[in-house]
């Protein structure tokens, strides 16, 4: 049971990216058309991955099982930093939702789709992941052990 809620560890830079790009698509939607409701499938395909990397994500299949494929040579990082970003875009899709359905805000789903498009779009865009950079600050700080990620511990490991 414990394989089948995994997260992979190194992941596919570009199955993320694409992931991201699915986001940004989601999320310019979202903010075009007002349709707060596409928060909910956002904020279940990220739970899915945030619990088990692409496995049940139809998203993050896409990503690796096609896109991923015939974008080039994988270009290996580490899961945990990952992890932690899906687990921000979770709670803030998930926050978006709870205050646009459950209590009327219309407004917090466009602020929801705004952070995520601006968000997803530097991941997707542009290889920085904030939530990776949030990640490597709390382990800097001691917040997180540095036995979640080595690779991010130890700067020796890190690519130029």
């Amino acid at each position: 049971m414990r394989d089948l809620f995994s997260f992979p560890n190194p992941v596919n830079e570009k199955a993320a990216r694409f992931v991201a790009t699915g986001v940004v698509l989601f999320s310019v939607i979202g903010l075009l058309t007002g349709w707060n409701w596409l928060l909910a499938p956002m904020a279940v395909g990220f739970w899915l991955r945030v619990a088990a990397g692409p496995r049940f994500s139809p998203l993050g299949q896409l990503a690796t099982k096609w896109a991923a494929p015939r974008l080039g040579e994988p270009v290996m990082v580490p899961g945990p930093p990952k992890r932690f970003a899906q687990t921000v875009g979770a709670v803030t899709t998930t926050a978006g939702l709870i205050l646009t359905v459950g209590f009327g805000i219309a407004a917090a789903g466009a602020i929801v789709f705004a952070i995520m498009t601006v968000f997803a779009t530097l991941e997707a865009a542009f290889r920085f992941c904030f939530g990776c950079t949030v990640f490597a600050a709390l382990i800097r700080i001691g917040l997180i052990p540095d036995e979640v990620c080595e690779a991010c511990a130890d700067i020796s490991l890190r690519r130029a």
